[in-house]
């Protein structure tokens, strides 16, 4: 996902490409999880927003059962202890309510390789088929929306603070997902302002090097 919005064959762009970002319906999904790796870890939190010309019109957040311990720097990190979400359901029983929340939406996510390497590897580990999403990564998204030198970095809290969103991110996940949809309402807006008003014409964006 380099260019930031994946193509359809990559699991990516199925969503109508003529219609205006303003629009279009998009999934905003953040995960917590007991390590960095999808390969050696599991997720702990999901949490995602609809969003919706600049409104959130749905929320979707749960603890889930690792079924393996926290680290002691993770649970720092976090605030989510063993303890916590030892009563929390399994990624099976998560997952195709997750599934069913997104269905049909631009599903999106700040640094979304993170994200969803860990869902799909969720997914493919309790049998569920990985949908045809059209994927947007809005790291890429304010790479190259945001003039040279404006922010320092594209993390997460920077570009909250330096947009003054009203949601900011503290590493949970329904309040990194409100966040990064408070900083994705903000790069529509500047893509606008740059002619890029749908799908289509942001991903023929993002393709340029």
């Amino acid at each position: 996902m380099a260019s930031g919005l994946a193509p359809a064959g990559a699991g990516g762009l199925a969503a109508d490409g003529a219609l205006a970002l303003t629009q279009v319906e998009f999934v905003v999904v953040d995960v917590e999880t007991t390590g960095w790796s999808p390969a050696e870890a599991r997720i702990t939190e999901i949490g995602a927003v609809k969003l919706r010309a600049g409104r959130i019109t749905g929320e979707f957040s749960t603890l889930v059962d690792p079924a393996m311990p926290i680290p002691p720097d993770i649970e720092a990190l976090t605030g989510i202890s063993s303890q916590l979400v030892s009563a929390a359901p399994p990624a099976a029983e998560v997952l195709p309510a997750w599934l069913r929340f997104a269905d049909g939406c631009v599903l999106t996510a700040h640094n979304a390789p993170f994200d969803l390497g860990f869902l799909r590897a969720a997914c493919g580990a309790c049998g569920l088929p990985w949908p045809a999403f059209a994927v947007l990564d809005t790291v890429a998204v304010a790479r190259q929306a945001l003039v040279q030198g404006e922010v320092p970095d594209c993390k997460l809290a920077t570009l909250a603070a330096f947009f003054e969103t009203p949601a900011a991110p503290r590493h949970r996940a329904l309040a990194d997902a409100r966040a990064t949809a408070a900083v994705l309402d903000v790069l529509i807006t500047r893509l606008a302002l740059l002619g890029i008003r749908t799908l289509d014409e942001l991903g023929e964006w993002l393709a340029v090097p």
